[in-house]
């Protein structure tokens, strides 16, 4: 089973006229309203490694449109170097953004909400470094808490919460597997999609040559800390030139997936580098997650 990739990639690339954006655009969280799909990523300009967020949309899923300015900066500090990686779930009216927020002291996760993907709420930091990442909310309430992934290194951690501010009860569920595409580290894509098998989670890992790939995994739907299977190939790996050689070389690295029809969207970074997109039929993809 592999992710098919969409013929007209990559779908945004950095744009030399913006100094925001102008060296990278990558990674990218993704959200739906209706038919319209709404990518919010990653960019670093030419002149230093501060990562900003800009703001991207589609009614097709394949062909967006941009704006010329970022929708969010770092503002504290403990983004000075940059805020990355969003991930976003829409719970209730709100939209809430998990995204790495990067010091000099330290790697952390962070929140923000949103309704509007331009007027942005802060919460500040609610999983402490030194080093945790990749964060994602899930869609809905299990076991009548909220529930995130993220990622103390090496491997990918639950965490629990009643309000979405403080979190704890940390769990490991998954960790790198000695001699597979994934045996030094790995971490959650974006936010897990529910199916009736189970929560499908697309997430990237990483080999000790540093090739980043994509894989997933299917999760019990009461306990989410249970693992019912986990395939032992991968779904995408560099291929592309642009996937191959960029700002980090050897690199696919989601951060979200839409649902359009009958097949998933996932929307991923190429080398660091441009945004791409490559999709499965859901179907396809679960019984796989299921049984492969």
């Amino acid at each position: 089973m592999k992710l098919e990739r969409y013929p007209g990639n990559p779908i945004l690339a950095p744009i030399p006229e913006h100094e925001w954006e102008s060296r990278t655009v990558f990674n990218c969280g993704v959200a739906q309203l209706g038919d319209v799909v709404v990518l919010i990523y990653r960019a670093q300009g030419a002149a230093n490694d501060v990562s900003r967020l800009g703001f991207a949309v589609s009614t097709d899923g394949f062909h967006f449109g941009r704006l010329d300015r970022p929708v969010f900066e770092p503002g504290h500090e403990t983004e000075t170097k940059g805020v990355e990686d969003p991930r976003l779930t829409k719970i209730g009216d709100d939209f809430h953004m998990l995204y790495t927020a990067w010091s000099p002291d330290a790697i952390q996760v962070a929140m923000a909400t949103t309704r509007d993907f331009f007027t942005w709420r802060r919460h500040g930091i609610v999983l402490p470094g030194p080093d945790n990442k990749d964060a994602a909310i899930f869609p809905e309430k299990v076991g009548g808490r909220y529930v995130l992934f993220h990622r103390i290194p090496p491997a990918i951690w639950l965490a629990y919460s009643d309000d979405l501010i403080h979190w704890g009860d940390y769990r490991k569920i998954m960790d790198p597997r000695p001699g597979n595409w994934d045996d030094l580290k790995i971490g959650a894509g974006g936010p897990p999609l529910r199916t009736d098998q189970g929560w499908l989670v697309i997430y990237h890992g990483v080999s000790t040559d540093k090739v980043y790939r994509l894989g997933v995994a299917l999760l019990d739907l009461e306990d989410p800390a249970r693992v019912l299977n986990w395939p032992g190939d991968c779904v995408l790996q560099p291929e592309e030139p642009w996937e191959i050689e960029g700002d980090v070389p050897n690199v696919v690295f989601t951060c979200g997936t839409a649902e359009v029809g009958d097949r998933y969207f996932v929307y991923y970074g190429g080398a660091d580098k441009v945004i791409a997109v490559a999709t499965a039929k859901k179907a396809d993809l679960v019984r796989f997650a299921a049984r492969g």
